[in-house]
């Protein structure tokens, strides 16, 4: 199966992504919150490192409910300022 390449907003999107959930994981080591939410440390690296832009839905809900964010508070922050706008 061939991929299209991701366009520069949906690597930018991955990238925020990845920003505020490092932020949100604070001083919790990624191995305890990638344990809590069901998936391997290395796919949480992935995703906070903008490695996996396009990470699957129940990944992103499952990090979320780890972290103890709302899925809404993460479209939120992850949009870019034109979209939120809009």
């Amino acid at each position: 199966m061939v991929r299209t390449p991701l366009t520069p907003e949906e690597r930018e999107r991955g990238e925020r992504l990845g920003r505020l959930l490092r932020e949100a994981r604070g001083g919790r080591s990624m191995t305890e919150v990638a344990a809590n939410a069901g998936i391997s440390a290395e796919t949480l690296r992935k995703i906070e490192t903008g490695r996996a832009p396009t990470p699957a839905f129940f990944t992103v809900a499952a990090l979320a409910a780890a972290l103890g964010l709302s899925m809404d508070e993460l479209v939120g922050r992850c949009a870019p300022a034109v979209e939120a706008a809009a």
